[in-house]
């Protein structure tokens, strides 16, 4: 009876703290088409100035992979017509700021922290991004060298490191995620001047981006400064996706890849799944975290704790756009087999898609989902992220303060039949993911 009611209050305490933060924002167009989202928060002095447009590493040609992450590299050090190469970090520094940009397969996001006086400052350093950059032979043969190292260092010689790319090689056949974020050496070293003004061009346009300003602001203010520093960036050509479609895995797959920067091999277990604006998606991070998340889930307590089979374990659902990756993992300990682990993981795989989980591991479930929740929102730097990117992505930016209403409503019932969905052993590429000695045995 006490458990009950202490679980029945932690719930009450939950639902009450997300209830308490809704996130306040305004959203309009300018008329070249950028996308403006405003959030006022005046309980702290700083300010979150980001962009974010929807290009990634899915947007190329043929030979040309990588070319998201390298205008990543080129917008954010090359400088602009009214900025020297290189000193773009620099000025942020020099005004108390922060600064920085990363790629997806999906889209790309920049943004400047600064002390709330230097909002002019932030959407100064976005428009001329948006408008003014340096794209010059100097700067492109500088950033692909520049790739080049991260991808040695990140994954060529980072144990591990070629563990997404063979993912993405073994779920997919045709669609542009089969490629690498990061690209080819090949593609890099391939890449032209033309090549990259036209992908400049093509996607670096308000029309296909979205403002967000979040923090110590005036609304009325802040308009008219996004007005006076955008409104007169060109509206860019309609952007036309049309990436060809895969065909059901529907007979399991083995296969094996090879690392020559590991000791201990690796057993995967991945899925291809729908993308992450589906409803099916938000279930599958639920049954991610009811197999693995924490030293109470099903797979750690087993495997780890109980058998003593695995260093590690572990089940994700890697999130895109078009279509997700899901990953069931471990490593083994001793001289356990990966066929054992294969095994000991598809058996608690198995439990999902044939019995209904318990009550109570639901309503942990559920906590755990109410406070990432939480966490998610509790810095306006968070916030400016989810506005971004649930206009971006997700089509919807309310999603920012109903999200966790789609994760409150899927029932035990509906984790065991998009488990059955998308789970089964006939939908499964194995992976046993080897070090490169291993490759003559």
């Amino acid at each position: 009876m006490k458990r009950k009611l202490y679980t029945a209050l932690l719930s009450l305490l939950a639902f009450v703290a997300v209830s308490g933060q809704e996130v306040i924002y305004e959203e309009y167009d300018l008329e070249n088409g950028l996308h403006v989202i405003l959030h006022q928060d005046n309980t702290a002095p700083v300010v979150t100035t980001s962009v974010m447009y929807h290009v990634g590493g899915k947007d190329r040609t043929e030979g040309r992979t990588g070319f998201a992450h390298l205008f990543e590299h080129l917008l954010t050090t090359e400088g602009t017509k009214n900025m020297k190469r290189g000193d773009g970090f620099k000025i942020v520094r020099a005004n108390g700021g922060q600064n920085n940009a990363n790629t997806s397969q999906d889209r790309t996001y920049y943004y400047e922290v600064f002390p709330s006086n230097s909002l002019k400052l932030g959407l100064w350093m976005e428009s001329e991004r948006m408008l003014h950059p340096i794209i010059d032979q100097i700067g492109l043969d500088t950033q692909q060298e520049v790739v080049k190292e991260e991808k040695r260092l990140s994954v060529d010689n980072s144990p591990y490191g070629q563990l997404l790319p063979v993912l993405g090689k073994s779920l997919f056949k045709v669609h542009p995620y089969k490629d690498p974020n990061i690209g080819y050496m090949e593609d890099l070293d391939a890449a032209t001047i033309e090549d990259v003004k036209a992908y400049h061009k093509k996607y670096y346009a308000p029309n296909n981006a979205v403002l967000v300003i979040a923090g110590d602001i005036d609304i009325t203010q802040t308009k008219k400064l996004i007005r006076d520093y955008f409104s007169d960036i060109p509206k860019g050509e309609t952007i036309v996706r049309n990436y060809p479609k895969e065909e059901p895995i529907v007979e399991e797959v083995q296969t094996q890849a090879y690392d020559p920067n590991i000791q201990i091999p690796a057993s995967l277990i991945a899925y291809r799944t729908p993308g992450f604006t589906q409803r099916d998606a938000y279930v599958l991070d639920m049954i991610s975290t009811y197999l693995s998340d924490g030293k109470s889930s099903k797979l750690y307590k087993k495997m780890v704790d109980d058998q003593k089979q695995a260093l590690q374990v572990g089940a994700l659902k890697i999130p895109q756009e078009d279509y997700g990756m899901y990953l069931v993992y471990a490593l083994p300990v001793g001289e356990t087999s990966l066929k054992v682990l294969v095994t000991e993981m598809e058996e608690e795989i198995a439990k999902v898609r044939e019995e209904i989980i318990s009550e109570n591991d639901f309503q942990k479930l559920q906590n755990k989902f109410e406070n990432n929740f939480v966490n998610s929102n509790s810095s306006v730097q968070g916030i400016a992220n989810s506005l971004a990117r649930n206009y971006m992505l997700y089509g919807d930016t309310a999603l920012i303060n109903k999200e966790i209403d789609i994760y409150r409503s899927i029932t035990r019932e509906e984790i065991q039949e998009v488990a059955e969905k998308y789970l089964k052993t006939n939908q499964r590429v194995i992976i046993d993911y080897l070090p490169e000695e291993k490759i003559d045995n």
